[in-house]
């Protein structure tokens, strides 16, 4: 499902929705900017959690592709909430929104609970790494 190695830590509690860690595979990083609920006008839409990490979870998907990338290819992931309770309570309608976004790949995930965003209707924010495997035609970061 994604060329980087998930590794599950065998003295932690189970990971659920989210990995250990991944060890990504050679090839090039991107590093996303964060994403809120955005539409292509600059406003935010959504008037609850489900609805802004939809709408911002797609804009982290366009901004894969722009750079060349895919859901697969992601390392890590930060979710910014301002109401972390909020998303607790959004939990049962976020997995079908994650696996509508980004399928059934789990990177390393955090999630942060912060005052307040730059756009004050933004409730959520997210951030992620991806790499580009070399075999997929990506250059090695690493490559000296």
């Amino acid at each position: 499902m994604t060329p980087h190695r998930i590794v599950t830590a065998p003295d932690l509690a189970p990971p659920v929705g989210f990995a250990h860690a991944v060890v990504a595979a050679p090839g090039s990083t991107v590093h996303l900017g964060g994403q809120t609920a955005q539409d292509s006008t600059g406003a935010i839409v959504g008037s609850g959690m489900a609805a802004q990490f939809d709408q911002a979870a797609g804009n982290v998907v366009l901004a894969l592709e722009a750079a060349g990338s895919r859901a697969e290819h992601l390392v890590s992931f930060i979710i910014y909430v301002t109401d972390v309770a909020a998303y607790k309570a959004a939990l049962p309608e976020l997995g079908p929104l994650w696996r509508k976004h980004f399928g059934r790949h789990y990177p390393a995930v955090a999630l942060l609970g912060v005052t307040q965003l730059f756009d004050d209707e933004a409730m959520i924010e997210l951030v992620a790494t991806a790499v580009i495997p070399a075999a997929e035609g990506a250059p090695d970061d690493r490559a000296g």
